[in-house]
C-alpha cells in the first residue's frame, strides 16, 4: 500500500476590544483596527450589516458608520448598510443567507474585504455563515450589541443557521478578524435582553470558576437594577474566559464534549418546544437550574449549592420552569438529549456539577432523574421557593 500522510496548523488571531460609542469620529478604536490591516495603497471594501431592532433604537447609526468609515483611510464602504431582522428570526430564514450571499457577489466583496455584522447573537450567527461560505471565506468583523452576544456568541468561533428544524443545524467554525464590544448598545436593551445574558456568565463561572460565581452573588441585585460597570465586569470576565477555554481545548469541537454549553441541551429543546418565545438567554437559565437540580438529585452537589445558584438565578429575575418541560411526561424535552448528541456524533457527552466552580462530564442520563427534577423545578415555581 502506498499512502501520503499531510499535517499542518492554521494559527488564529483576533482581538476583543471594550469601548464605548464605537462609531463616535472621536473614538480611534476601530480606526487604528483598519489602519493596521490595510497597509500601502490597496483600497479594501466594507460591506455592513445590521440588525433591524438595533437600527430602530440607535437611529443615527447607519449614518454614523458612512460618516466613520469616510474618514478611515484606505477602506470604502460598498454599499449602504443592510437591514436584516434580529432574533431568532434572523437564523430561520434562508432567504436571508442568499440576500447577504448575493450582496457579497453585487458589491464585490473578495477575501481582503470585510463583511461587518452590528447585532446580537443571532445576526452575528447569520452574517459570519455567510461571510464563512461566500468565497470559501471572507473576512468577518463582529460588532455584537447584547449581554448574550458580548459576553459568549460573539466572542467564540461559531457561526450558523437553523435547518430542518434543528438549532443551527448548519454552520462552520470560522472565527472574526476582530471582536468590537460597544457598551453604548446595552443602554437601549429591554430588560429581558439585560438580563439573557447572564446566564452565560452563571454558567461559565458554575464550570470553571468559584470566585466569579461569588462575585456574581455579590452583585446579584447590582445586576437586576441595570448597574453599569457591574454589567461591563461580567462581560469581560464571562469573555475572557469563554476565550480561555476555546485556545485551550476543542476550538473546532473534534470531540464529544461541549462543557461551554452546560444547560443547553435542555435550552435548545426549550426554544424550539416554545417556538422561541422563549429567549435563548432565559432557556439557558431554565436549563441550566434544570441539571444544577439534576446534579442534586444524583447526588453530586449539596441543596444549598442548589439554592445558591437559584437565588442569583431567581435574583437577576428569570422563571426557572416552563410547562413545556413536562408536557407528555417530558418526553419532548427528552428527546433534546438525542438532538444534542446527535449535533456533534459519538458518545453522549453532558455537563453536570460536581462542585460550584466545577463541572464534569457524564456520558449518560437517567431519564427518571430528569423528570424528577422537572417537577421540582414545577413545585418551586408555584411555590416560589428558592
Amino acid at each position: 500500500m502506498t499512502s501520503l500522510q499531510q499535517s499542518f496548523n492554521v494559527p488564529f488571531t483576533y482581538t476583543v476590544s471594550f469601548t464605548n460609542s464605537l462609531f463616535s469620529v472621536t473614538n480611534p478604536v476601530f480606526r487604528t483596527f483598519l489602519n493596521q490591516q490595510v497597509m500601502g495603497k490597496l483600497v479594501r471594501k466594507v460591506l455592513v450589516v445590521i440588525d433591524e431592532g438595533v437600527a430602530q433604537h440607535h437611529p443615527s447609526l447607519a449614518n454614523d458608520v458612512r460618516t466613520y468609515l469616510a474618514q478611515s483611510a484606505n477602506v470604502i464602504l460598498a454599499a449602504e448598510p443592510l437591514v436584516v431582522p434580529g432574533g431568532e428570526a434572523a437564523k430561520n430564514d434562508p432567504k436571508l443567507v442568499d440576500l447577504l450571499v448575493d450582496a457579497v457577489n453585487e458589491y464585490g466583496i473578495d477575501r481582503h474585504s470585510y463583511v461587518i455584522g452590528i447585532g446580537g447573537g443571532a445576526v452575528l450567527d447569520l452574517v459570519g455563515y455567510a461571510a464563512a461560505i461566500a468565497h470559501r471565506g471572507v473576512r468577518h468583523i463582529r460588532i455584537p450589541t447584547t449581554v448574550l452576544s458580548q459576553n459568549d456568541s460573539g466572542v467564540g468561533v461559531k457561526n450558523g443557521v437553523n435547518y430542518r428544524g434543528k438549532k443551527n443545524f448548519v454552520g462552520t467554525f470560522a472565527p472574526p478578524v476582530a471582536v468590537f464590544n460597544d457598551a453604548r448598545f446595552l443602554t437601549t436593551l429591554d430588560d429581558r435582553d439585560w438580563r439573557a445574558g447572564i446566564a452565560e456568565a452563571v454558567k461559565v463561572a458554575l464550570i470553571k470558576d468559584l470566585s466569579f460565581f461569588e462575585w456574581l452573588e455579590t452583585n446579584t441585585d447590582a445586576l437586576a437594577r441595570r448597574d453599569a460597570d457591574a454589567m461591563n465586569y461580567l462581560i469581560y470576565r464571562c469573555a475572557d474566559l469563554h476565550m480561555q477555554h476555546i485556545s485551550g481545548g476543542d476550538p473546532f469541537e473534534m470531540g464529544s464534549a461541549r462543557p461551554l454549553d452546560f444547560g443547553h441541551w435542555a435550552a435548545h429543546k426549550l426554544e424550539y418546544l416554545t417556538n422561541f418565545s422563549v429567549r435563548h438567554g432565559e432557556a439557558v437559565a431554565i436549563g441550566i437550574a434544570l441539571d444544577v437540580v439534576y446534579s442534586q438529585l444524583a447526588g453530586r452537589i449539596q441543596e444549598a449549592d442548589t439554592e445558591r445558584i437559584m437565588h442569583v438565578l431567581q435574583g437577576v429575575g428569570f422563571e426557572l420552569f416552563h410547562p413545556a418541560l413536562a408536557e407528555n411526561n417530558s418526553e419532548h424535552l427528552v428527546r433534546g438529549l438525542a438532538e444534542f448528541q446527535e449535533h456533534l456524533g459519538g458518545e453522549l457527552t453532558i455537563t453536570l456539577l460536581d462542585a460550584l466552580g466545577k463541572g464534569v462530564e457524564v456520558h449518560e442520563m437517567d431519564i427518571a432523574l430528569i423528570r424528577q427534577a422537572v417537577a421540582k423545578l414545577e413545585i418551586n415555581s408555584l411555590s416560589k421557593a428558592y
